[in-house]
């Protein structure tokens, strides 16, 4: 019951607390969620600690479907990739459950919120959890439907419903990807059991698949690629990276569990599941990684442009989604998986105390109305210290373990998508201490603002707030000590992703220990350009910020590019959706006025108006023509027996 409990007993709260919304007390509101997400992560921790020292679990739970020869059940997976993730989603979610009850306060959709969240932790694990594709699929899509409400759950401003159907639309084509690629491969392998399809990987391999008369390719190639582009909608790569900046019209806490646990991660999560297909098709691999390292560079470039505190820190997760992206690529799953283990503290950390601030200038977001906060804010200041840091990758915090082996580990594969990874990878390291350190300098140094000069974060909403920070700042900084060793270096996921090189890791060159990997770090290239990226802020933000509107007209035109997230929100709405409109517009004139209306619908009430006419001509009320029918009919009765008998 274990298993079952850590599904569950967030979806349960959600129940009760969307059904007594409005006659539930409030401690009653955000304890019961809080109580059960708190209760699923006590339960992750206990499963991770049997699956240390275990096997995997699968718990079948229902018959789902059954057609002919084809079964379908409903049950649960467990083994050391679900249990981490587990942790991971149930741990998160707990801290953003108690720092809601401190920033929604005064929302009068208290209720709804803490449902819909509670659910949205649900759906994660489902996805998690899942023993199987459609499983699998249901919880993708339920994942979907949360982060829809929940980006638009401030559904009277126009921006947020926008925000929440862009989100809602882009994914819908990532879904169909995803959906057209289970039905490929669970076609050719004849079952959609994970067991059944990892197991058959190879001869899928051997398969080919006809698009088109004297058209083939290989049905697993294709099948990866499907997969992929469903994880390029879930987790923003390029080009379906568009809807995630435009969710922080949702509340922050929703903000922090998309970007550090649940949606975003999904993809992922998925693509690092389906190791035992990946690594036999190295097409689909190879563009994994030139989508990752592209995606991990160019949105980390927009990032530095950004005003709105709360996209500075989500241009950075699509980032590292990239670098996540690419450490798969490289077939370093154990990596990826260890980068996004360790990115959702700090991300959600960031998140959070982004929100704090917000909360304390009175929902202001632009940076440039910000600055001095270090003095008003100290505890939100050090905690927000260390989730910069770890996302800096400096020597010693969370993020620099992973960030660090996910490097080596692309920097040390061959080919020229490889280089190309590379490269991309190391100049991302500047760049995202660039952005980090001018999120840092901008909102808590510099001169104190009117606005910073009024405020304080130790009011009583304060308070829900700030345990969160310290609470989530702990492992954002000390994490890696304590499981790189055992994850990274030590073939963790062994039994869980698969590596067909024979590396646990994917990168052969780690280190002996967590020590050696630390001191190796405090002298790589890595270490430098995070510096130099680091350095570069302080001076154009700190120490000589004439500098930066002396350079100003010369970077005026790719400023503005990044502005513009490289024209892709320009594109959608200048040419895909207008194109899109008149297509549609087209199929409705053509196939639905002219065909269905026109031929089917109308041309069926044409057809039975004219039989209808035909026949009233024959009641003429006359007695010698109705005579006259009857003797021609009798005479021709007559003559065609006459015919038969013959």
């Amino acid at each position: 019951m274990m298993y079952e409990a850590i599904l569950f007993a967030p979806l349960c709260a959600a129940a009760l607390v969307a059904l007594g919304a409005r006659v539930l007390p409030r401690q009653v509101v955000h304890g019961l969620p809080i109580l059960a997400v708190g209760l699923s992560a006590v339960l992750s921790i206990l499963a991770l600690s049997e699956q240390l020292s275990g096997e995997p679990v699968r718990v079948k739970l229902l018959d789902w479907l059954s057609i002919g020869g084809f079964e379908l059940s409903f049950g649960l997976l467990i083994d050391r990739l679900t249990a981490l993730m587990a942790c991971v989603v149930t741990w998160v979610s707990l801290a953003v459950h108690v720092y809601t009850v401190g920033y929604m306060r005064d929302d009068p959709g208290y209720a709804r919120f803490f449902a819909l969240i509670a659910f949205f932790t649900s759906a994660m694990l489902l996805l998690v959890m899942a023993d199987n594709f459609m499983q699998l699929f249901v919880g993708w899509e339920a994942v979907g439907l949360a982060s829809y409400l929940l980006i638009g759950f401030w559904f009277k401003r126009p921006s947020a419903n926008f925000a929440s159907l862009k989100a809602f639309l882009v994914n819908r084509i990532g879904d169909l990807g995803l959906l057209l690629g289970i039905a490929l491969i669970g076609g050719a392998a004849g079952s959609l059991d994970y067991a059944v399809v990892f197991s058959g990987a190879p001869g899928l391999a051997q398969q080919q698949i006809t698009i088109w008369p004297g058209v083939s390719l290989p049905a697993l190639d294709l099948g990866c690629v499907l997969l992929f582009v469903g994880a390029m909608g879930k987790s923003a790569q390029m080009p379906l990276h568009i809807w995630l900046p435009d969710s922080m019209e949702g509340p922050t806490p929703i903000s922090a569990l998309i970007h550090a646990a649940t949606m975003v991660t999904a993809g992922v999560f998925m693509v690092a599941r389906m190791s035992p297909l990946f690594e036999y098709s190295p097409f689909a691999l190879s563009l994994v990684l030139a989508v990752g390292a592209t995606t991990a560079l160019a949105t980390g470039l927009v990032a530095i442009v950004q005003q709105d505190i709360k996209r500075i820190v989500a241009w950075s997760t699509l980032s590292q989604l990239g670098y996540m992206m690419a450490g798969i690529g490289v077939s370093a799953y154990s990596v990826a998986i260890y980068h996004l283990f360790t990115h959702a503290f700090f991300k959600a950390l960031l998140f959070l105390a982004a929100g704090a601030v917000i909360v304390a200038l009175h929902h202001e977001q632009d940076i440039r109305r910000m600055g001095g906060l270090c003095r008003r804010m100290p505890i939100t200041y050090a905690t927000a210290l260390i989730g910069t840091l770890a996302l800096a990758g400096i020597p010693g915090t969370a993020g620099f373990f992973s960030k660090d082996a996910l490097i080596s580990a692309v920097t040390q594969s061959s080919g020229p998508v490889g280089a190309y990874a590379g490269w991309c990878l190391l100049a991302g390291v500047a760049v995202t201490a660039f952005y980090s350190a001018r999120f840092l300098l901008v909102v808590f140094h510099g001169r104190e603002t009117e606005a910073a000069s009024h405020m304080t974060e130790r009011e009583p909403r304060g308070r829900w707030m700030l345990g969160p920070l310290v609470f989530l700042a702990v492992p954002s900084l000390l994490i890696g000590w304590f499981t790189f060793q055992p994850v990274v270096l030590g073939g963790y996921f062994a039994g869980s992703l698969v590596n067909l090189s024979g590396s646990g890791s994917g990168a052969p060159d780690l280190g002996a220990s967590t020590l050696d990997f630390f001191v190796h770090g405090l002298y790589s290239p890595v270490f430098l350009l995070a510096v130099l990226g680091g350095l570069s802020a302080w001076a154009l933000y700190e120490w000589k910020p004439r500098w930066r509107s002396r350079a100003g007209p010369m970077l005026r035109l790719p400023k503005r590019l990044l502005e513009l997230g490289y024209g892709f929100d320009p594109l959608l709405e200048r040419a895909v959706i207008p194109g899109t409109q008149g297509l549609a517009r087209g199929a409705a004139d053509q196939a639905d006025a002219r065909f269905i209306d026109g031929l089917l619908v109308n041309g069926l009430a044409r057809t039975i108006r004219w039989g209808s006419g035909v026949m009233r001509r024959l009641q003429t009320g006359l007695l010698y023509h109705y005579a006259f029918v009857m003797v021609t009919a009798i005479c021709l009765l007559i003559a065609w027996v006459i015919l038969v008998l013959d």
